[in-house]
């Protein structure tokens, strides 16, 4: 997920957002405002493993984890849009970049952003 955050006070904002998402153990990392954003991180599965997992793993284990996940990821998003309204009162901007627009963090839903999040493209 990529944030923007302008506005006279974003070198505070960008701290201030950093420690929401260090909190859950995703420290933010800064990019040069040219830089394209590129994933050389990304670790390739074995697909047969994967298949043997969630074959022996019960749905409605796999049910439960959902939700709790859900549950977990509201919370945090929560924060965020939190985070971004305080911020939006001091006259700072945060945004969440996307391929084809960005949107204000501080407008959103927890629901909205978590939604936004699942729809963006994986990179490989």
């Amino acid at each position: 997920m990529i944030i923007e955050i302008a506005g006279p006070g974003a070198d505070a904002a960008r701290e201030s957002i950093a420690a929401v998402t260090a909190d859950w153990g995703h420290p933010a990392h800064a990019l040069p405002p040219a830089t394209a954003v590129t994933r050389s991180d990304t670790k390739s599965v074995d697909p047969v493993a994967v298949t043997a997992l969630f074959l022996s793993v019960p749905s409605a284990v796999l049910a439960v984890t959902d939700i709790a996940d859900r549950i977990r990821k509201r919370r945090r998003a929560g924060e965020l849009i939190e985070r971004a309204r305080q911020l939006s009162t001091e006259q700072t901007t945060a945004r969440l970049v996307r391929a084809d627009h960005s949107v204000d963090l501080a407008t959103l839903t927890p629901d909205q952003l978590l939604d936004l999040v699942a729809d963006e493209p994986q990179v490989d």
